[in-house]
């Protein structure tokens, strides 16, 4: 067991928990895992895919686009897609 896999997933990053979940996905598919272990591996995975979905929908939530001006200068920004944002 790692270091990580005893942090609550809730408080990984999105860096944290996909390197958490790669290290998972490597170990389930050498097949060298007892199956009650490969099951409460399998189970954190799939904590730590919601996670990483989480995150990444908030980030792209907050992406914005730069609004050009007729001569195609950068006038300010506006939500990337504005449905998303409210």
């Amino acid at each position: 067991m790692t270091e990580q896999q005893g942090r609550p997933v809730e408080e990984m990053s999105f860096e944290e928990a996909i390197a958490e979940l790669e290290r998972i996905v490597e170990r389930l598919e050498r097949g060298q895992v007892p199956l009650a272990e490969s099951i409460a591996i399998y189970e954190r995975g799939a904590a730590l895919k919601k996670r990483c979905e989480t995150l990444l929908k908030e980030a792209e939530m907050r992406i914005e686009k730069i609004v050009l001006n007729e001569q195609g200068e950068p006038v300010g920004t506006e939500p990337l897609d504005p449905d998303a944002a409210g």
